[in-house]
């Protein structure tokens, strides 16, 4: 019997147990040093472990690690990188899904599409476009900027 069979696999690739201990929460740094990271073992891995042993789905679990790490690689505005959890480790991040999956599911898929709601697809048959948002996307920037102070939009790279 291998030891892989003792592990799920999820979306998100990150291994977990079932019958581990309950990991800790999570410490999400934005300062923390990825070249000294292994893999797995990332502070998105740390979440997305954390969240399944709280009880949240598998393939939701998996979109809100891919959610953390893109706030952080791409380097989202600050106000969306502690929208996603940057700011309390995570925490507000899995009450919102565990409260409203579906809600949290449609969010991050938007959060996901635009980068950080930084541009879209005007359609299927264009690319990618910087500064332009659908209007899906247009509506979760105003209701997200009803509950964040100031958000602004980083200028192109």
């Amino acid at each position: 019997m291998s030891n892989a069979s003792a592990f799920t696999t999820t979306p998100g690739l990150t291994p977990f147990s079932p019958n581990a201990a309950v990991p800790p929460r999570p410490k999400l740094n934005l300062h923390f040093d990825v070249c000294a990271g292994t893999f797995g073992h990332y502070p998105w891995d740390d979440w997305e472990r954390w969240a399944l042993a709280r009880g949240l789905d598998a393939e939701l679990a998996g979109q809100g690690r891919l959610l953390v790490r893109e706030a952080f690689n791409h380097s989202w505005d600050s106000w969306l990188q502690s929208l996603c959890g940057w700011s309390d480790d995570g925490q507000a991040l899995l009450a919102f899904a565990l409260r409203a999956p579906k809600t949290a599911r449609r969010q991050w898929e938007i959060l996901m599409r635009t980068d950080g709601l930084r541009g879209d697809y005007p359609s299927p048959e264009q690319h990618w476009t910087w500064g332009f948002l659908r209007a899906d996307a247009r509506r979760l920037l105003s209701q997200l900027s009803t509950n964040n102070p100031q958000p602004t939009h980083a200028a192109p790279c």
